[in-house]
């Protein structure tokens, strides 16, 4: 495996903990407002993790994981990224990309893990930060 793929591995776990904690104190709060079992079940557990990755990588191009983990997500296109490409990107990350992964994992070898296949369709890229 290599570096960035560990990397990134670690900063995915560490984001997907943040995401269950929020999400499990956003929904406390909800329960005692909302008494819809479909919103917990599908709403909730979807919508606050594409959220709080979102609001992270318009800020600054990094989750609380990748900073952690020394990496940072860039465009290939523009400077900055675009909203469109969070949007794709993340969407895709959580939805298609490890079906996409694990098809054709050698692939995305010769990228040595700085593009996934969310990061192919959005056109970005991780990177280290020295």
């Amino acid at each position: 495996m290599h570096p960035i793929t560990k990397k990134r591995l670690k900063a995915y776990f560490i984001d997907f903990a943040i995401a269950s904690v929020v999400t499990l104190g956003i929904e406390s709060i909800l329960r005692k407002k909302i008494k819809n079992e479909v919103v917990y079940i599908i709403v909730t557990p979807l919508v606050i993790p594409f959220s709080l990755e979102y609001l992270q990588l318009k800020r600054s191009g990094q989750t609380i994981g990748y900073k952690t983990s020394g990496l940072i997500l860039e465009s290939l296109i523009t400077r900055e990224l675009t909203r469109e490409q969070i949007v794709k990107r993340t969407f895709y990350s959580q939805l298609v990309s490890p079906f996409k992964y694990l098809a054709h994992p050698r692939k995305y070898w010769k990228s040595e893990g700085q593009i996934l296949p969310h990061d192919r369709v959005a056109k970005t890229i991780v990177s280290e930060i020295d």
